[in-house]
């Protein structure tokens, strides 16, 4: 059995969530609203306030989505009652990120030109800069998955680099930093 299919998840007050007969998991919280759609090898049932998920067979493909569909029905719940955070620091001299109308991030990464992003209206950003210390962008939604694609969006327009670590990284990143020209000797 799966290790991770097996565990049940714990729905906690103020979320209701709904299987449609076309297998349309709804999930409704005080954050938001998610909804996924469930292969038909996987049946989700309900006891109290608990709910597990049970496939059909041994099958590797069935092992698979009993996993797969008990961790996104997991991440939704989480997602509308506690939600998801991101934070983006950007290392560099005059690395700047400032927020516009409209969810648009206007970013100085020492190109000759500002990198707009838009970002989806699900997606609340934050950005932050204090004297002394590096900006920070933080990235809050109920969807864990659209909050990490964003973020990996904002993070591959300046890639930390190994030798002096500019860049836009996570917070609390650890990077792999190289010795420059002079430890060669």
């Amino acid at each position: 059995m799966s290790r991770i299919g097996k565990l049940p998840i714990e729905i906690p007050a103020g979320v209701d969530i709904k299987i449609s007969e076309d297998n349309v998991a709804t999930v409704k919280g005080p954050l938001g609203e998610l909804s996924q759609k469930i292969d038909p090898c996987v049946q989700v049932k309900f006891e109290g306030n608990t709910l597990s998920v049970e496939r059909e067979s041994d099958q590797k493909q069935h092992k698979a989505m009993h996993g797969l569909y008990r961790s996104l029905i997991n991440n939704m719940v989480t997602g509308v009652s506690k939600g998801y955070e991101i934070k983006l620091e950007l290392v560099g001299v005059g690395y700047r990120a400032e927020m516009l109308d409209n969810d648009i991030i206007d970013l100085t990464l020492g190109y000759s030109h500002h990198t707009f992003i838009q970002v989806p209206p699900e997606v609340s950003v934050e950005a932050k800069s204090d004297k002394r210390s590096n900006p920070v962008v933080t990235l809050k939604s109920c969807d864990k998955q659209l909050v990490g694609q964003v973020a990996a969006k904002i993070r591959s327009l300046r890639k930390p680099e190994p030798y002096k670590g500019k860049g836009i990284k996570f917070v609390g990143e650890v990077l792999r930093r190289k010795a420059g020209k002079a430890a060669a000797k």
